[in-house]
């Protein structure tokens, strides 16, 4: 009795440390491989967010020393290659050549905090590259411009804010878009369209910008979609 108490013992104990090394050596979600080479410096409570900057090379997201120039922590995904890094506070955000976009923990690199797809992008981006497609608007949300939409998220969690489609026949151009104050002016042009107001489409962190847009319901802070508003041409003024 004793030994068959002792052979149950040994077995389980074999089959949770069996246990425990598969789930440590299963493959990573996504690819992520997140490397930290030095050893970071604690923040005290309440302090600002470290400002470390971040590089694109060798096929990963460096976050770097400025005085020795040596990585602090390096993010890779296995056979992808990271196409352009936004700096935003607390966070790196990284654009890939699959269409993931990607957050980490800017300060010490401890944690890929979300992972978002971009459908029908990896080509596009191949062709194209990367400029001006992640933008920083105000309130903490990230505008994510493709030719086909503009997708904003909250970079706290990822979470989906609103979703822009551009319209038929029109395309999005994210290297054209300029920050005007709070505002993203993105260029959208619309051969069909004789109105130089319908190549142009004004977003903040609540959507589209219209003059006599509605503030944001009280705890209506989920998901939300934004439709164009009917008449662009009232979105910015007409050129003088």
């Amino acid at each position: 009795m004793v030994r068959r108490r002792t052979a149950r013992a040994l077995l389980g104990g074999a089959v949770a440390v069996l246990v425990a090394v598969a789930h440590q050596t299963r493959p990573a979600p996504y690819g992520d491989r997140l490397v930290p080479h030095a050893r970071v410096e604690e923040r005290a409570p309440g302090a600002p967010s470290s400002g470390v900057p971040l590089r694109t090379a060798r096929g990963a997201v460096e976050a770097y020393d400025t005085a020795t120039g040596r990585a602090r922590w390096t993010y890779a995904r296995e056979n992808r290659r990271p196409l352009a890094v936004l700096p935003a506070r607390g966070h790196a955000i990284a654009l890939w050549d699959d269409g993931l976009v990607t957050d980490i923990t800017r300060h010490d690199g401890s944690a890929v905090h979300w992972h978002r797809a971009l459908p029908g992008t990896a080509r596009w981006l191949t062709e194209h590259g990367a400029d001006g497609v992640l933008r920083l608007l105000d309130g903490g949300v990230l505008a994510v411009i493709t030719p086909e939409r503009v997708a904003a998220y909250r970079v706290a969690d990822g979470g989906l804010r609103w979703i822009l489609p551009t319209r038929p026949g029109c395309r999005f151009v994210p290297a054209r878009a300029v920050r005007h104050g709070g505002v993203l002016l993105i260029a959208r042009p619309c051969p069909a369209e004789d109105r130089w107001t319908a190549g142009l489409v004004a977003v903040d962190g609540l959507g589209v910008v219209t003059p006599h847009r509605a503030p944001p319901r009280e705890g209506a802070r989920g998901e939300r979609h934004s439709a164009e508003h009917p008449r662009p041409g009232k979105v910015v003024a007409p050129p003088r």
